[in-house]
């Protein structure tokens, strides 16, 4: 019987951690989102610099991963793709399409200038979304792991 009160509580509160883990993807998936987001400014940036490729090709050629992905994806098939990530606030929201009704417009010395003015304050936000997945996240699988631990001492 002391083994069943055991798997129990230890199914408890693994359950409650996976929970915690769960809440957290919100902060996860926005620090991967801005970093994918600087990383395609950066070679952008590089490409307007050097190799000028036509805009699809480059595009098509960066290895996307997740929400990011999806959005490169929405502007190649539509030019202007409407950013609807749960995750990114509507100022947010409003700066990336900003950002990607501009791709492809102008030539390459003003696209340079553009999309250089980006370059802080992309970095800000993947610097302050790096501390805030850190945080909430670990916060997050604490508190999964107390509200398990919770449900164990009310279960015995």
């Amino acid at each position: 019987m002391l083994w069943l009160k055991i798997l129990l509580a230890c199914l408890t509160v693994g359950f409650s951690v996976g929970i915690g883990y769960l809440a957290a993807n919100k902060y996860r998936s926005r620090y991967a989102f801005y970093r994918q987001f600087q990383d395609f400014n950066e070679r952008y940036l590089s490409e307007l610099e050097y190799a000028r490729k036509p805009l699809p090709v480059f595009v098509r050629e960066y290895e996307a991963k997740g929400d990011f992905s999806g959005l490169l994806g929405d502007w190649l098939k539509t030019r202007s793709p409407q950013v609807k990530l749960s995750f990114l606030s509507s100022d947010e929201r409003e700066q990336c399409c900003a950002y990607f009704s501009m791709l492809g417009r102008g030539n390459a010395q003003a696209q340079a200038e553009y999309f250089g003015t980006y370059k802080p304050s992309l970095s800000e936000k993947k610097a302050a979304c790096e501390k805030e997945s850190r945080e909430r996240g670990m916060l997050c699988l604490k508190l999964g792991l107390l509200a398990g631990l919770a449900l164990v001492i009310l279960m015995i």
